[in-house]
């Protein structure tokens, strides 16, 4: 456990930018720091590491001060990762992993077999190895920067924006493959971002600072969400709190219908004309089940389905995989108002009506109030 004690940091020109600063990081979790510009969140992390040094309290790794240790042996036990990963350019990616293995005396043959197995498991191809940072796309490069921070197995990762100089669906790839190590190796994480998806997505504890260094709140993202502190904590999360708070309550308990789902090769007409009276739409599957698009079953003619006949589908989840808000969010984007369920391999296993998705919204609403209740 990493535990922050009354930390400030004051500069010589008398601006603080940490303000008695107090919290604890649990092991094996990711603690996000976010909040605006200014806020400390940087400073913080660094002062874990010693790349800054306090101005007063003190903060204990395990119970000891990070001060009673060499700051170059506490620096290796840490890995670190930044914005635009900071690789060595002149090196090639398998050294630039093997750099820290290196520095505690591994020799080469070791270092780089350690490299080789962390590139796959941050999933960078093998055949990257002997290329050079620059002959990598920033989302390798930022992959690159991870497998570097883990190859001396640090228990403790600071993360200090490393995903914020790469484009959305990169930056999603990232995320995933964060939560996916994370979820194998266990490490003590401290993330910053100034991105509250981000920090939502990401955080097992999120704290959230306000200018000046003071710590605003310091909560797991769903009780975040559900009961800010104040009205600049509120003001941050932003208008759709609500909606993000969704991705907390579960999909498994939708009702599924079936019955609107109909395969290419099954005899549409009469499948369509025994649905007319209940659904205005059938959900056409190929012959593998994996889902086409909606059609309005006096369209769907035996033999005569063709793809520009169908209707958007809209984006699928997987029932107890994804969340409420998933759901959701498939019902809004498709044009019927209905969802698609679909299995691990994409097969379609059932659909959903935002009536349905909105009852389920309405029941979770409720058990939180009364969890909450037991709870006070």
């Amino acid at each position: 456990m990493i535990r922050i004690d009354s930390v400030t940091k004051r500069y010589p020109d008398g601006t603080v930018a940490v303000d008695r600063l107090s919290l604890e990081i649990p092991d094996r979790s990711i603690t996000v720091f976010v909040g605006p510009s200014g806020c400390g969140k940087t400073t913080t992390l660094r002062m874990i590491n010693r790349m800054v040094e306090p101005s007063e309290g003190r903060i204990l790794l395990d119970g000891a001060d990070i001060h009673a240790q060499p700051v170059n042996t506490l620096r290796r036990s840490m890995g670190y990762v930044i914005q635009n990963a900071g690789l060595f350019q002149h090196r090639t990616i398998i050294d630039n992993i093997a750099t820290v293995p290196r520095l505690l005396g591994w020799n080469k043959q070791k270092a780089r077999s350690r490299a080789a197995e962390l590139m796959e498991r941050v999933g960078l191809d093998s055949a990257l190895a002997k290329r050079y940072p620059y002959q990598l796309s920033g989302g390798q490069q930022q992959r690159v920067g991870v497998a570097r921070a883990l190859a001396a197995d640090p228990p403790v990762l600071l993360m200090d924006e490393p995903f914020s100089a790469v484009d959305p669906v990169v930056r999603k790839g990232l995320q995933d493959e964060l939560l996916r190590i994370q979820d194998e190796l266990g490490k003590t994480i401290v993330f910053v971002t100034h991105d509250i998806d981000e920090a939502i997505k990401l955080g097992t504890m999120v704290a959230v600072m306000r200018t000046g260094g003071h710590l605003a709140q310091y909560a797991p993202p769903a009780e975040l969400l559900t009961d800010p502190a104040d009205a600049f904590v509120e003001d941050f999360l932003g208008a759709d709190r609500g909606i993000r708070r969704l991705s907390f309550f579960p999909s498994a308990a939708l009702e599924l219908q079936t019955a609107p789902i109909v395969a290419i090769d099954t005899d549409a007409a009469r499948l369509g004309a025994r649905a007319a009276a209940d659904a205005p739409y059938l959900l056409v599957t190929d012959l593998d089940g994996r889902p086409l698009g909606w059609g309005e079953p006096r369209n769907l003619t035996a033999g005569s389905i063709r793809p520009e006949q169908l209707i958007p589908y809209g984006r699928p989840f997987v029932p107890g995989r994804d969340s409420l808000r998933a759901a959701l969010d498939g019902s809004v984007l498709s044009p019927t108002g209905w969802a698609v369920a679909v299995d691990g391999e994409g097969r379609a296993v059932g659909v959903v009506s935002q009536q349905v998705i909105g009852a389920a919204i309405r029941t979770a609403h409720a058990e939180g109030r009364d969890d909450a209740k037991v709870g006070g």
